[in-house]
């Protein structure tokens, strides 16, 4: 992550264990390919809202580390 990074790093879900549920029930039945698949489509649509390349960024980085 960068310095000046605008990446909210801190908890920031409304009911997290609920969204979890819901994120794997989003899975199920699904192939590894379709589940990798839906993964990267939920990604996109995410990092289309969000729209900032910095805080994208981030995130890329952040992830990987």
């Amino acid at each position: 992550m960068t310095r000046n990074s605008k990446l909210n790093t801190q908890p920031n879900i409304a009911a997290p264990d609920d969204f979890y549920a819901a994120l794997i029930a989003a899975h199920e039945g699904l192939s590894d390919e379709d589940s990798a698949a839906y993964n990267a489509r939920l990604i996109l649509l995410l990092a289309n809202h969000i729209g900032d390349r910095e805080t994208l960024e981030d995130a890329l980085a952040l992830a990987k580390a």
